[in-house]
């Protein structure tokens, strides 16, 4: 095997063009596991997990290890319907990688290629993740016992791709790069009626405003202005009619913040509220907020440090100090457990955003990112 040899853009393509859903990708994961067998490296061992059969780890044995280096891709799309109109565009209805994850995995697997054909000094794990868009497949795999003894990191690195920035440029930052996200699923139960007749119903409409309304005061009020937050409703609904006060409504929304322990405040206030609420209008609040395994992405000081050190010095590398952003990522649960570092890869598509179901990455930032984080590695390993 010659890592030249290698069709990053062939494989990112079929990638992009047969995307699966979080803890269904059983086709993405199979076809990993094939182009990583067919290496035939003798260092190589690859580890399937059967609680959650679509994860793929992959161990390198080092030849004069000091340390284990972790390297994680999230593999699952999103259900969205594609409308790129590209040749290799989705051939699953309504199913995208629409975040790019065809984009992370591909560059995951230019750098284990490298890897597997020159021996690392270091040993070295990559993870190649299912669920990262929901049930927080990261976490769930830590909780299992995943990564112990020859398969536990001594540091974890991984990458998001980022639309905003030019093709190839890299970009992190000390401390809090990516918020912890909290989801808000809120059921508010009462008493319909006639809508001539408001005095003879309990009318969740009216607490379900409410709710909203009050909640937009906890980040005004509650948090530090420097540090900040949001907390947004993006699905409010009930009824059928104009004329009738319905039994119930639903909503659901997003709790984010930099700070760990102001998402959980910001939970609790929430909570408060509901609370009250319920009892002021007389209705039964069904509140769940599930954080899961999506905590802040707070890069550790020591390997970001060396990492910011590496790139911002490498002539081949276009990098930036980047700003913290509201997105959410359940790598910052991993690295919660284990030190380690998330950067941005720029993918060039200033017109579509992250979630877009024309979003449509320029393929030229893979090798930049795959040659910057061979180059890194190798560095990070004479250290």
């Amino acid at each position: 095997m010659a890592t030249a040899d290698i069709d990053l853009i062939a494989i990112r393509r079929h990638l992009h063009t047969n995307p699966e859903l979080s803890m269904i990708e059983y086709q993405t994961q199979v076809y990993l596991k094939e182009i990583v067998l067919s290496w035939g490296s003798p260092w190589l061992t690859i580890r399937e997990i059967p609680a959650i059969p679509t994860a793929l780890l992959v161990r390198l044995t080092g030849s004069n290890p000091k340390r284990t280096i972790g390297y994680r891709t999230d593999i699952d799309a999103l259900p969205i319907k594609e409308e790129t109109q590209l040749p290799y565009a989705s051939q699953n209805d309504g199913v995208m990688h629409a975040c790019g994850h065809d984009i992370h995995m591909t560059v995951a697997l230019g750098v284990l290629a490298h890897f597997a054909e020159n021996q690392p000094t270091d040993n070295m794990v990559f993870l190649f993740q299912p669920a990262e868009e929901e049930q927080a497949g990261g976490k769930q795999l830590y909780e299992l016992g995943t990564f112990v003894d020859e398969w536990r990191p001594d540091e974890f690195y991984a990458l998001h791709d980022q639309p905003a920035m030019p093709a190839g440029q890299i970009a992190t930052r000390q401390g809090t790069l990516f918020a912890g996200t909290t989801e808000i699923h809120l059921t508010i139960k009462g008493h319909g009626g006639h809508a001539a007749f408001p005095h003879q119903a309990q009318d969740v409409i009216v607490a379900a405003a409410s709710f909203v309304m009050a909640i937009q005061t906890i980040v005004s009020r509650n948090v530090d202005p420097v540090r900040g937050g949001v907390i947004t409703i993006g699905k409010l609904q009930a009824g059928t009619i104009g004329n009738v006060i319905p039994n119930e409504a639903q909503l659901a929304g997003t709790i984010r913040a930099f700070q760990q322990a102001d998402l959980e405040m910001m939970q609790q206030r929430v909570r408060e509220i509901a609370q009250s609420l319920a009892t002021m209008y007389g209705v039964t609040f069904d509140l769940e907020l599930n954080q899961g395994g999506y905590w802040p992405v707070n890069n550790d000081q020591k390997t970001t440090a060396a990492f910011m050190a590496f790139m911002a010095n490498d002539e081949d590398v276009d990098f930036a100090i980047s700003q913290p952003a509201m997105t959410g990522e359940d790598f910052g649960y991993l690295i919660n457990q284990i030190p380690g570092t998330m950067f941005w890869l720029g993918v060039g598509d200033a017109e579509h955003g992250l979630h877009d179901s024309q979003l449509a990455p320029d393929e030229a930032a893979i090798a930049p990112g795959v040659h910057a984080m061979i180059k890194f590695l190798n560095w990070r390993m004479e250290q």
